[in-house]
């Protein structure tokens, strides 16, 4: 049984900050003690806001709810998710749920990596090379790019949604030319466009084949997106900010994506993370796991349709300093596999 939980509130810069408002990124520990003395951590993490919301909750009501309940994930988690919806479905709730489920896992864990636990499909996935970039000069994004063209990496994202479309076309041609024809090349909007600008954007786009646009509407917009879709060549990778399963069904049934991109830490943990995978394996829709490297590595590694990792910059939780000891997973030239340590996080 849970007999306790504690939780460390952190700020870790990055060196490449993601935008003048986004320094640093936000994390949190959480460690749960059980009866027996075990002790388990996982992480919440967020870029800009809502840490110290997360803190509070996870210190009271969290705590409160999660004491004395058997240590297993699916358990912990049905009953966080039933105690907490009153205060929501998305945002810190599931960030807060997050750090007790990577908790319970680590427990599971043990000795061994969660790779091992999940059973690898695969040996190896490959890594593409992405950046939070939208603030970037012309110059230090083709910089970035030829960094990743020379890494060897089969794939790279950047981000669109400029103010002025005439700059996304001049940056999207850049790259293309940087990194070559046979790269994949994403582009990433965040959520910037209309269903009209989006149309327009792509329209001037597609010209240079990119291998999905992600998130080109609100997050939300079920039909728009599936409005969208109908409407363009270019495939629709949607889910780093759906937070909830219900959320990603109502994608997969409207029609409206052909990746999805649950983040582990912001549909609140493994447990979830691994019901979406299976919900989308029904609609036989890929998924490809949002950031957090080492764990969505390990993730991508058991999936049943093949993905590839992303890998921000200078932003992998190793890069981060947020693990302590051997990482869980080795990137070499552009694949990632896992090296049978489990994760630790730094304290």
């Amino acid at each position: 049984m849970i007999r306790e939980l504690s939780v460390v509130r952190r700020s870790v810069p990055l060196a490449r900050p993601w935008g003048p408002d986004v320094p640093c990124n936000h994390v949190l520990l959480v460690t749960l003690t059980l009866d027996d003395g075990r002790t388990g951590t996982g992480i919440s993490w967020t870029p800009r806001v809502g840490a110290h919301a997360i803190e509070a909750l996870l210190a009271h009501d969290v705590r409160d709810a999660v004491i004395g309940l058997p240590a297993h994930p699916g358990v912990v988690w049905d009953e966080l998710s039933a105690r907490l919806g009153e205060a929501g479905r998305s945002g810190i709730v599931p960030l807060a749920m997050a750090g007790v489920d990577l908790a319970l896992w680590d427990l599971v864990c043990g000795e061994r990596s969660l790779a091992e636990v999940l059973g690898p499909r695969r040996a190896a996935v490959p890594v593409y090379g992405s950046g939070v970039n939208l603030h970037y000069s012309l110059d230090e994004l083709t910089a970035q790019a030829a960094r990743w063209a020379a890494a060897g990496h089969p794939a790279v994202k950047i981000k669109v949604g400029r103010p002025s479309l005439a700059e996304d076309v001049a940056r999207v041609a850049a790259v293309r030319e940087v990194v070559g024809p046979g790269t994949a090349l994403m582009i990433d909007a965040n959520q910037r466009w209309d269903l009209y600008r989006a149309r327009t954007a792509l329209r001037a786009l597609e010209r240079f084949d990119p291998y999905w646009i992600e998130e080109p509407l609100p997050a939300d917009d079920v039909a728009a997106h599936a409005e969208l879709r109908r409407s363009i060549g270019t495939p629709i990778a949607v889910g780093e900010n759906v937070a909830t399963a219900h959320g990603f069904r109502d994608l997969l049934t409207a029609g409206a994506c052909d990746v999805v991109q649950p983040n582990v830490v912001r549909v609140g943990g493994i447990t979830p993370f691994l019901r979406i995978a299976d919900l989308a394996r029904v609609f036989d829709v890929p998924v490809h796991p949002h950031l957090l490297t080492e764990l969505s590595g390990q993730l991508a590694l058991a999936l049943h349709h093949p993905a590839m990792v992303e890998l921000v910059e200078d932003a992998s939780l190793t890069d981060l300093g947020l693990l302590a000891g051997p990482p869980p997973v080795e990137i070499a030239g552009a694949e990632l596999r896992a090296t049978g340590t489990p994760t630790r996080w730094a304290r």
